[in-house]
């Protein structure tokens, strides 16, 4: 990167149209969600080293990809310790009958609240946001990637990530959103599980749930 900026890429996997993100600082990366397609996603990122390979949480959709992606890179994964043993059944059929690539690999770092994931001139701290999953969590930058927070399937446009499988809690998501309106500053890109980014700014203005 000769200009030196962090750089967002950005991969949409899996059937569900899961977006795995890359975050690039100084020649680092982190990868955000590697939910299926972990060899090619290694692929498009042969000019970088990945030093993380991290999940919002442990759904087979966000995590199947992480083994061949942490293979292809020798980078480690990272979750937090509520979702990690849900991650290592990714390859297994699931409650509403779906699968995915494989199993995610053990963990090499476990992940809680106020841990910093560091990448280049970037820092990612860990924000607790149980309720789509015990284990939720949402990655809010700092450093050079001041603005930006990875939120999984905790929040949506207008809406929030389902609560219906097992773990799910709608009380406890519905506190999480609440936090994450108090903490967040509404400037702040919200880079979702599925479908579009949304900002916090729009979010604390349209969805209900925030309210």
């Amino acid at each position: 990167m000769s200009d030196k900026r962090d750089e967002l890429r950005h991969f949409v996997v899996t059937p569900l149209q899961t977006n795995c993100y890359a975050w690039v600082s100084a020649e680092e990366c982190l990868v955000v969600d590697p939910g299926g397609s972990g060899a090619a996603v290694a692929g498009h990122l042969g000019d970088v080293r990945v030093t993380c390979v991290a999940a919002t949480h442990g759904h087979g959709d966000h995590v199947g990809g992480a083994a061949a992606l942490c293979r292809a890179t020798g980078a480690p994964f990272a979750i937090h310790a509520a979702d990690s043993e849900l991650a290592r059944h990714a390859g297994e059929m699931s409650e509403v009958g779906r699968s995915y690539d494989e199993n995610a690999p053990e963990a090499g770092r476990l992940l809680a609240e106020g841990d910093v994931i560091e990448v280049g001139t970037a820092t990612f701290t860990v924000m607790e946001t149980p309720g789509h999953t015990p284990g939720g969590i949402v990655l809010v930058g700092g450093g050079s990637a001041e603005g930006v927070a990875f939120v999984g399937d905790t929040l949506f446009p207008g809406s929030h990530g389902r609560t219906d499988l097992s773990g799910g809690d709608e009380r406890a998501i519905l506190s999480s959103l609440r936090r994450m309106a108090a903490e967040i500053a509404p400037e702040t890109m919200l880079l979702c599980g599925h479908g579009p980014e949304t900002s916090m700014a729009v979010e604390l203005a349209r969805n209900p749930f925030l309210r």
